[in-house]
């Protein structure tokens, strides 16, 4: 496999005071990205999933010149993003997170021709581009007005436009859909892959595990700065071969979760809350069907209330689930390491 992005052992981290009332200052190390590596082929859609504060905004920052790494490599279609940045920035069309980086005050067509300008496209070409971006996007109807009267999912729609505006080879996507209503976000996805069908090699983040089940030829599994899975869906759901996930949803207090916690074949259990102070329990176990008896047993006994069992198929928020113990839904705290400043003390 040709690779068009590759990274090799690359870090971030940052460094920034911490000030409490009563305390000598000190300085907070966060490490946002720990020796990640991967390659992306040509023509491949490669995802980043991951739970917000994963590292996947950071890594894309670096792979588009705008973050410098603290180490490692990277080059992007061929060019290095230390020493090479202004050939990776052409070779890019960028979305990241959305709506900041338009400018408020200009129209969506004013923001789409002048990042065109930036990237030399001639007047002519970016006209037309435009026009045909405008009824690809369905924004005929408000490109014209300024960005800061535009709804959040508008927003996104344009900034998605301003992302192709150069036609580059590589598409870099940071959560496209986040503000999208959901056909929109279907239609925006079926976009994204009729762009790969044409030749774009596609870097896509999300912590939707629906959409890089959905688009992606590869997924690389994010968490606290680190790749901690890579394969194809496929291959990172059999993984799971061996064992059984359970869901139920119903009311469970903390000793009835950790009486399943600690039987044997318990190996993952995650928590996350639903509508009306309900609670979802996904359990990851080895011969789900033989242990399903002592689950019962264990949660009924510990005083919890079971309204809904289902065994399911595994999916890659299962794969996640095993890895980590925690849903994907779940914001995660980036590494931190604190100590002293310099004559400040411990």
């Amino acid at each position: 496999m040709s690779s068009i992005i590759k990274v090799e052992k690359l870090s971030k981290t940052f460094e920034s005071k911490e000030r409490k009332k009563g305390q000598r200052r000190k300085l907070k190390t966060v490490q946002a990205l720990k020796d990640v590596s991967f390659e992306i082929g040509e023509n491949e859609i490669f995802g980043l999933l991951g739970p917000n504060g994963a590292g996947k905004t950071t890594l894309i920052k670096c792979l588009t010149t705008l973050l410098l790494p603290s180490s490692g490599k990277a080059w992007v279609n061929g060019y290095s993003v230390l020493d090479e940045e202004d050939s990776v920035r052409a070779s890019i069309g960028c979305m990241l997170m959305g709506d900041r980086g338009l400018y408020w005050k200009l129209t969506g067509r004013e923001n789409l021709d002048y990042f065109g300008a930036l990237y030399h496209v001639p007047k002519a070409v970016r006209r037309d581009r435009i026009d045909k971006l405008a009824d690809l996007l369905h924004v005929k109807d408000f490109i014209d007005r300024t960005v800061e009267t535009y709804s959040s999912g508008q927003k996104m729609l344009v900034a998605f436009a301003k992302s192709l505006i150069n036609d580059a080879p590589i598409l870099i996507l940071d959560e496209p859909t986040v503000t999208l209503d959901v056909p929109t976000a279907r239609e925006l996805r079926t976009i994204v892959k009729e762009l790969n069908e044409s030749g774009k090699a596609i870097l896509y983040t999300t912590h939707l595990m629906h959409e890089a089940e959905e688009l992606c030829n590869r997924v690389a599994i994010m968490d606290h700065g680190e790749i901690i899975a890579l394969g194809t869906p496929s291959e990172l759901k059999t993984s799971l071969a061996l064992d059984d996930t359970l869901d139920l949803e119903g009311v469970f207090p903390a000793k009835a979760v950790e009486a399943v916690r600690a039987l044997g074949g318990v190996t993952r259990i995650a928590m996350k809350s639903t509508n009306g102070g309900r609670t979802s329990l996904s359990i990851i176990s080895r011969s789900g069907g033989t242990i399903l008896p002592q689950i019962i047993e264990a949660l009924m006994h510990n005083g919890a209330t079971i309204e809904q069992l289902r065994p399911k198929t595994a999916t890659l928020e299962d794969v996640f689930i095993a890895k980590t113990g925690r849903t994907l839904d779940v914001d995660t705290r980036q590494i931190v390491v604190q100590r002293g400043e310099p004559g400040g003390g411990p």
